[in-house]
C-alpha cells in the first residue's frame, strides 16, 4: 500500500458534514478547479493513509440520491454510475448524518446496490446523542455489509479508524455485498437480463439506471438504440420502476432502524435548533434580525477591508513612488510602473474584500444561518425570476460584485444562477463610494431637512436603493427572455445551529482569493497593459507636437514647473489613443452634459471606477493634494468650450446615475467570463447596463437642464 495512491470519493447528502471531512483528512493540501463542462468548483487533496500510502481525494457535490435534479447532482451521479472519464474512484467514502439517519440511507443504499467499493462514515454522533438517538454500529455494518466507521472532523476523532478501513476496502478485504439491497429483479427482470448482455461489468441496479438516464450518458448512437429498444420491448416505465424502487428501500430502511437504531420518544421537549428557530424564523422578527444581521456583515466588509486596503494601496503607492524617483524616464519604466505596478495593485486591492466576505458567509454557512436567509427571502427572490439562495449574491454586491457573483455559485438552478450573475453588478459596491463622494460634494448643497437629516446623506442612499431596485427589475424583464428549460426547486434542508469551525473560515479565504488572483487576475492584468498603452500613446504627430510645446514652455520657464508638468500631462493626454477616443465619442456623450475630459474618465475608469477620481485630478492639472476641497474647486470651475460652467447639478446628478448603472468594472466581466465560460453574457451585460446609464443619465440631464 505503501506505494500505491488510492483515489476516494467523497459523497453523501447536503449538511452531512461531507466537506468538513475533507477539510480534516487534507488540511492545507487543496487544491480548487472546476468539474469538466460546469462551473461549479471541484475540490481535490491529497492525504497520508494509516500504512504510509498516499490517498487522492475528490469532494463530490452533495446529492439526495441517484436520481440527479441539479446540475451538482449530476456532477456526482456521473461519477457513481461510471460516466465521467477525468474521475475514477477506488473507494467510495458515503458520509451519512448520524442524527438524520433513514434519510441518509437511501442514497448510501442505492450506492452499495452499484456494487461500488464503500465505506460509511458516520458523522453528527454528538448530536444523534443528544437528539437520544443510538446507534449499534456492528448491526448497521452486519445490515449493510460495508464498513461503518464513527468520525468527528471537527475534532479529528475517528478519522486513523476511517483512513485504516478506506485501505483495507481499497486492497479488496472488505468484500463488496453480493446480495442486493432491494429486489432488482422484480423491478425489471428481462430488461435488466438484455442491457446487461450490452454491458456485462453493470450491476442489476445500474442497469436500471442505464434504462432511465442512457440519454445523458456518453454513449454511441446504437447503444442508445439498443437501450430505447429494450424499453420498448418491455414497455419499460421510468417513473413507475423509480417509485417501486424507494418504496423498497424504504421498506428494508425500516426494518434496519429497527434492529440498528433506538430513537427516542416523538413527544420529546424539541432541541434548541427548534427553539431558536422560533424567533429567528418568526414573520416579523425573523426579518428584521435578517436586517440587521446583513446590516452587520455589510459594515464589517466595508470596515474591516478598509485597512488592508489601505496598507495596499500604500505599498503599491510608495513601491511607484520609489520606481519613479529611481528609474530613468523610459516607456520601460512608465509601463513598469504605471501598466504592471498599477495592475497588480488593481487585482490585489480586491483580496481582502473577498476574503473577508467569503469568510463571514463561511461563518453565517457553519453556524447554520445562511439557509435562514435564504428561507425567509425566498417569496420575494422568486417574483422577479431569482430564488432565496439569491440574496446573499445581491447583498455581498454592496462591498464588491466580484466575490459576489462569486458566491452565486451556491445556486443550484442554471437560470437563476445566470439571473443573479447578470444583475449583481447594478448593486452599488464600494468601487462607486469615491466617484459618488467627490459628485454629493460637487453638486448637491450640504443642507439639512428638519436641522439634523443631511440632504447629502439622503442622496448617497438614494443611489444605493436605485440599484438595489434596477436589479430587480432587470432580473423581472429578463426572466422572460433566458430560455432555459430547467424546473426551479426550492427545496431547503434547514442545517442545525453549530459553532464555527475556523480552519474551514480560513482556508475558504485563501482559496478564494487564490481563485480570483489566478484566474480573474490574468484577463485584469492584460486589460490594464493595454489601458496603459491607450494612454501613453498616439499618433507619431501629436505625440511629438506636444513634446514641442512642452520642450519650449520649459525652456522659457514663463509658468512654473508644476503647471508646466500638469499642463504636460493634460496635452500628452488629450493626444493619445485615449484622448483621440475621449474626443470620439463626445458628441455621444454631450446630450448628457459631459465633454471629451469626462469622456476619458469615463474610458479610464472602466479598469476600476475609483480611477474616475484620479483620472479627473490629472485631467483638471491638479497634482498630488490631500486637499480633496481642491480637486471639488477645481472641477467647480471648469468650463465647457463655450465659457458655460461644466459641473452644473444636471451634470453632477447625470454621472451620477451613469455610474450607479454603468458597467465600468472589467474585474466583474473578467469574472462573468470565468463563471459562465462564455464571453456572450459579459458582452450582454456591459451593453444592458451601458444602455440603462446612458438613457436614465440623459433622461435627468434632459429635466434638470
Amino acid at each position: 500500500m505503501a506505494e500505491q495512491t488510492v483515489h476516494i470519493a467523497l459523497v453523501g447528502n447536503p449538511n452531512s458534514g461531507k466537506s468538513s471531512l475533507f477539510n480534516c483528512l487534507t488540511g492545507l493540501n487543496q487544491q480548487v478547479g472546476n468539474f469538466p463542462g460546469v462551473t461549479m468548483d471541484k475540490k481535490t487533496g491529497f492525504t497520508t493513509l494509516s500504512e504510509g500510502g498516499i490517498a487522492n481525494i475528490i469532494d463530490l457535490p452533495g446529492t439526495y440520491s441517484l436520481y440527479p435534479k441539479r446540475l451538482d447532482e449530476w456532477v456526482s451521479y456521473r461519477v457513481l454510475i461510471g460516466q465521467d472519464k477525468d474521475i475514477k474512484a477506488d473507494v467510495f467514502v458515503v458520509v451519512v448524518d448520524a442524527s438524520n439517519l433513514k434519510r441518509n440511507l437511501l442514497f448510501c443504499t442505492q450506492i452499495i446496490d452499484l456494487k461500488k467499493p464503500v465505506v460509511l462514515a458516520l458523522t453528527m454522533a454528538d448530536l444523534a446523542k443528544k437528539k437520544g438517538i443510538g446507534i449499534n454500529i456492528p448491526e448497521l455494518e452486519r445490515e449493510l455489509g460495508v464498513p461503518v466507521v464513527a468520525v468527528n472532523p471537527r475534532k479529528g476523532k475517528g478519522v486513523k479508524e476511517l483512513k485504516r478501513a478506506i485501505e483495507l476496502t481499497a486492497s479488496n478485504l472488505y468484500k463488496i455485498p453480493p446480495r442486493d439491497f432491494i429486489d432488482n429483479k422484480a423491478l425489471a427482470s428481462s430488461p435488466i437480463a438484455d442491457l446487461q448482455r450490452l454491458f456485462p461489468q453493470v450491476s442489476d441496479y445500474g442497469a436500471i439506471h442505464y434504462l432511465i438516464n442512457h440519454e445523458e450518458f456518453e454513449l454511441s448512437a446504437s447503444q442508445n438504440a439498443s437501450i430505447e429498444a429494450i424499453e420498448q420491448t418491455y414497455s419499460f416505465n421510468h417513473t413507475k420502476t423509480q417509485a417501486t424502487e424507494i418504496l423498497q428501500r424504504y421498506t428494508r430502511i425500516k426494518h434496519l432502524m429497527q434492529v440498528a437504531v433506538s430513537e427516542p420518544d416523538p413527544l420529546q421537549k424539541t432541541l434548541f435548533t427548534d427553539k431558536l428557530d422560533n424567533v429567528l424564523l418568526h414573520r416579523r422578527w425573523g426579518y428584521l434580525i435578517l436586517l440587521g444581521v446583513l446590516f452587520l456583515l455589510f459594515q464589517s466588509v466595508f470596515f474591516l477591508a478598509q485597512y488592508p486596503m489601505d496598507w495596499i494601496e500604500t505599498l503599491f503607492s510608495t513601491t511607484s513612488g520609489w520606481l519613479s524617483n529611481n528609474l530613468a524616464e523610459a516607456w520601460w519604466s512608465d509601463l513598469l510602473i504605471n501598466g504592471v505596478i498599477a495592475g497588480l495593485g488593481g487585482i490585489l486591492v480586491f483580496v481582502p474584500q473577498i476574503m473577508i466576505l467569503f469568510g463571514l458567509i463561511t461563518l453565517l454557512e457553519d453556524t447554520g444561518y445562511m439557509a435562514r436567509i435564504s428561507f425567509l427571502t425566498d417569496r420575494l427572490m422568486r417574483s422577479v425570476g431569482l430564488n432565496g439562495k439569491s440574496v446573499m449574491p445581491l447583498i455581498s454586491g454592496f462591498a464588491c460584485a466580484v466575490p459576489a457573483i462569486m458566491s452565486a455559485r451556491a445556486i443550484e438552478n442554471r437560470k437563476e444562477r445566470l439571473l443573479t450573475i447578470l444583475v449583481t453588478p447594478l448593486i452599488s459596491c464600494s468601487a462607486r463610494l469615491p466617484v459618488y463622494v467627490i459628485l454629493i460634494g460637487l453638486v448637491i448643497p450640504n443642507t439639512y431637512l428638519l436641522g439634523f437629516v443631511s440632504v447629502q446623506g439622503l442622496v448617497m442612499m438614494g443611489l444605493y436603493l436605485l440599484g438595489l431596485i434596477m436589479a430587480l427589475l432587470v432580473s423581472y424583464i429578463a426572466k422572460w427572455f433566458i430560455h432555459i428549460k430547467e424546473k426551479s426547486f426550492f427545496i431547503l434542508e434547514l442545517p442545525t445551529y453549530r459553532a464555527p469551525r475556523w480552519n474551514n473560515v480560513l482556508q475558504t479565504m485563501v482559496g478564494k482569493a487564490r481563485i480570483f488572483i489566478t484566474d480573474a487576475g490574468k484577463i485584469i492584468m492584460i486589460i490594464s497593459l493595454l489601458l496603459w498603452a491607450l494612454s501613453s500613446f498616439g499618433p507619431t504627430g501629436r505625440m511629438n507636437a506636444v513634446e514641442k510645446t512642452y520642450a519650449e514652455a520649459k525652456a522659457a520657464g514663463t509658468k512654473p514647473s508644476d503647471q508646466i508638468e500638469s499642463e504636460y500631462r493634460m496635452n500628452k493626454l488629450e493626444a493619445s489613443f485615449a484622448g483621440i477616443a475621449g474626443h470620439a465619442i463626445e458628441p455621444a456623450i454631450r446630450p448628457l452634459g459631459y465633454d471629451w475630459r469626462i469622456g476619458i474618465s469615463l474610458i479610464t475608469s472602466f479598469a476600476a471606477r475609483e480611477v474616475f477620481v484620479g483620472t479627473m485630478a490629472t485631467l483638471y492639472s491638479v497634482g498630488d493634494d490631500d486637499e480633496g476641497l481642491k480637486l471639488r474647486d477645481k472641477l467647480r470651475a471648469a468650463k465647457k468650450a463655450d465659457g458655460s460652467q461644466l459641473f452644473t447639478l444636471a451634470t453632477g446628478v447625470s454621472l451620477m446615475i451613469f455610474y450607479v448603472f454603468a458597467m465600468q468594472c472589467m474585474s466583474t466581466l473578467a469574472i462573468t467570463k470565468r463563471e459562465t465560460k462564455t464571453w456572450k453574457w459579459p458582452v450582454i451585460q456591459f451593453v444592458y447596463m451601458t444602455g440603462i446609464a446612458y438613457l436614465m443619465s440623459l433622461l435627468v440631464y434632459q429635466v434638470l437642464a
